[in-house]
């Protein structure tokens, strides 16, 4: 009779890094549970960690390369002709078309995987294509802007010091659920406890009352799109009180009188009924704020994907700044990961280029996705004709889904690495996937960079990987040695380059990352190894975070930017908005639609695990009592919510959760789409809040999307919704 064996890993499925311990009887998965000796997350698991079993056994999840078949059915290949049919194409259109008629897209998962993370960059690098796409600009983009003008460094990224704060402002962003984003951190509803436990004060700042808000001393309604007036108007008082106190920071920032000339013209009075917030209650925001002995503001994915995305992270910062909240404990700090990824990645440049067909810029080489659809269906010089897509569904993630879906069906060759066969790889031709996350060692290089504490950990592979399969960096290092070898020295050149990275290993990469990285001593000292990590199963504490300016700085001064001119560019635009004070809510028939993010489902792949989705129907429309009345909507009602992009039904759920004149859907459903081989999500399909979304809407400084705030009408539909699944 098999003995029962534990392993401990880090949960791969969002961005809190979650410690597991999963208990394993053989090839089978016993229970997977919270590791209680993890010194970061504490035993703290949420409902996504447990279902990883499901992920593992998934009956849907491919394992071996398959072909598309002119019928549309799918059939084996094997892996040597799946990485020559896919390289063959896609050399053959870029000598026909050039190199810009191939594209790319990387998913969210892929930045939870470590293989992918470090293998996937070469790779793209080979195709010498300026059509690189990325769900980066549905969702972080303008942090990554803003940090990249103010500290010289896209991915310098100030994260709360959560555990050390007194007065944490959150806006547009419910880390109860997510347990962080662009901060790391499990376990977020015991932190806040415990931040007001010590005499601390959580005020939420969001179009919805969230699970956060929930949780909060104060939460404050604010129309969609308008965060960024807040900011300024907070500033405002700051500086219009004498309030404004840089402390240390005053030795190494620029911009202060340049910042303190531009709020002056956004008054609270004036701002208020933009924004719905009473004037008076920004001033005592803004006053607490400050005199609060330590104080964080953090803007998440709702502030990014409106229309003022960049400006409103831009103000995020400079309040901390202003304030003395900036690299202090208790403020906005910068963690210090074993693995510094601002060595390894590109510290940024916008509009080196801009996109063919709309003249989107790009950003540290990759251009806006919302571009995407456009850039395949309009002919002419640059044209995509052939995509790659990485541990991604843009058909669902990406603005006007309807409009990408009918594109991708145009494309002359299109290869998906991806355990699915979803609604965006349907479209696929070739799909290569890679080992499930069970079957691989990892380490979440990037997540340690934006956590709240200073940890590292090892997660070595639970199960051996099965008989002729390949993991994800090995895919995209067979692809690129194929690529690469367009001339005989070429094809020696990239036969070395497989060589030693085969002869390393991810573990001798990683290992290698470690000893030359910030805790490390090189190749003899006697700093952090990967040996010294897997001796520590369930990771080792490096500890809080410190602070780190201005030596962490990027800039070539080594100066903090707080005004610089790539984002003081926006404040016209919003001068203009602000004098034509645009519509009240519900004018006209007109109501603004927000996403909401839901604990048990932070991708759309998550959807085919049954513990995941039954029960309560989650694909649902919020709308505030007096919208309903308006409309004549009830509860379980069917409801047709229509936009410039196109329209969609799905069940009302009336609540005064939301603001009045806002509607809410949930992001990552709409399974219904024929060809789809998700047995489980095809059950529960739900609706695409993307389908209805505007490609043509985004953030004029990064050209990140605008899914947020999006104009819509309601026509209630006669009838009751479907009931789900028993």
């Amino acid at each position: 009779m098999a003995t029962d064996r534990q392993h401990y890993r880090t949960c791969n499925l969002c961005e809190a890094m979650c410690g597991l311990e999963i208990t394993v009887r053989g090839n089978d998965i016993v229970r997977i549970e919270g590791d209680r000796q993890d010194p970061f997350s504490q035993g703290y698991i949420c409902p996504k960690g447990v279902a990883l079993q499901d992920l593992h056994t998934d009956p849907n999840r491919l394992r071996h390369p398959v072909r598309r078949t002119r019928g549309g059915n799918w059939e084996r290949i094997t892996w040597e002709a799946a990485f020559d049919e896919v390289a063959g194409r896609l050399r053959d259109i870029q000598e026909r078309h050039g190199n810009n008629a191939v594209a790319t897209y990387q998913g969210n998962p892929a930045v939870h995987n470590f293989g992918t993370v470090l293998s996937f960059p070469s790779f793209v690098r080979t195709l010498k294509t300026r059509n690189i796409y990325s769900a980066s600009s549905v969702d972080q983009l303008p942090h990554m802007v803003a940090a990249h003008a103010m500290f010289g460094h896209g991915l310098l990224l100030p994260v709360p010091d959560v555990e050390r704060t007194q007065f944490f402002l959150i806006m547009g962003a419910n880390p109860v659920v997510s347990n962080g984003s662009l901060m790391t951190a499990p376990g977020m509803s015991r932190r806040l406890q415990a931040l007001r436990a010590r005499g601390g004060r959580v005020v939420v700042v969001d179009p919805r009352r969230t699970e956060t808000a929930e949780l909060a001393d104060q939460h404050l309604f604010i129309r969609p799109g308008t965060d960024a007036y807040l900011l300024l108007a907070m500033l405002h008082v700051l500086f219009a009180e004498g309030r404004v106190r840089l402390g240390r920071l005053a030795a190494f920032t620029d911009g202060v009188e340049t910042l303190a000339a531009i709020v002056c013209d956004f008054p609270p009075a004036r701002v208020a009924p933009l924004t719905g917030i009473a004037a008076e209650t920004i001033e005592t925001l803004a006053r607490e704020f400050a005199t609060a002995s330590a104080a964080v503001c953090y803007g998440r994915v709702g502030l990014s994907i409106q229309t003022f995305g960049t400006s409103a992270q831009w103000l995020v910062n400079a309040l901390n700044i202003v304030t003395g909240n900036l690299d202090r404990e208790g403020g906005a700090m910068f963690p210090k990961a074993a693995l510094d990824p601002l060595e390894r990645f590109t510290a940024g440049h916008l509009g080196a280029w801009k996109s063919r067909v709309r003249g989107l810029p790009e950003f540290a080489g990759e251009l806006p996705v919302a571009a995407l659809a456009e850039e395949i269906l309009t002919p002419g010089k640059g044209q995509v004709r052939a995509l790659v897509t990485i541990a991604g569904n843009p058909v669902l993630s990406t603005p006007n889904g309807r409009q990408l879906d009918a594109a991708l069906a145009t494309l002359e060759f299109m290869a998906a690495v991806d355990i699915y066969i979803n609604e965006t790889t349907r479209h696929a031709h070739i799909i290569l996937p890679p080992t499930g996350s069970l079957e691989h060692e990892n380490y979440a290089a990037i997540f340690h960079h934006l956590a709240v504490r200073n940890t590292v950990k090892y997660s070595p592979a639970v199960f051996a990987p099965a008989d002729d399969t390949r993991h994800d960096w090995q895919i995209f290092l067979e692809l690129e040695t194929r690529l690469a070898s367009r001339t005989p020295l070429e094809a020696i050149r990239a036969q070395l380059r497989r060589g030693v990275r085969l002869g390393l290993g991810l573990d001798g990469m990683l290992d290698l990352a470690f000893r030359f990285g910030p805790y490390g001593t090189g190749l003899f000292g006697d700093g952090l190894t990967l040996a010294k990590v897997k001796a520590a199963p369930h990771g080792i504490d490096l500890g809080p975070l410190q602070p780190a300016l201005p030596g962490r700085l990027w800039t070539k001064n080594r100066r903090i930017a707080l005004a610089p001119e790539m984002l003081t560019q926006d404040v016209p635009r919003l001068h203009a908005q602000l004098q034509s004070q645009p519509m009240p809510p519900a004018a006209n028939g007109t109501l603004l639609l927000i996403g909401r993010r839901q604990l048990r489902s932070n991708n759309s792949w998550m959807h085919n695990s049954e513990r995941l989705v039954r029960g309560k129907a989650r694909c649902t429309l919020l709308v505030h009592p007096d919208d309903a009345r308006r409309y004549g909507i009830t509860s379980g009602q069917m409801v047709k919510v229509m936009s410039r992009a196109g329209e969609i039904t799905a069940p009302a759920e009336v609540s005064d959760e939301v603001m009045p004149g806002v509607v809410s859907l949930p992001h990552g459903w709409g399974h219904d789409r024929p060809g789809v081989q998700l047995d489980v999500a095809r059950r529960y399909p739900g609706v695409s809040i993307n389908d209805i979304t505007d490609e043509q809407l985004v953030d004029e400084v990064s050209g990140n999307a605008a899914l947020s705030g999006v104009p819509v009408r309601l026509a209630p539909v006669a009838g009751k919704a479907v009931s789900r699944p028993a």
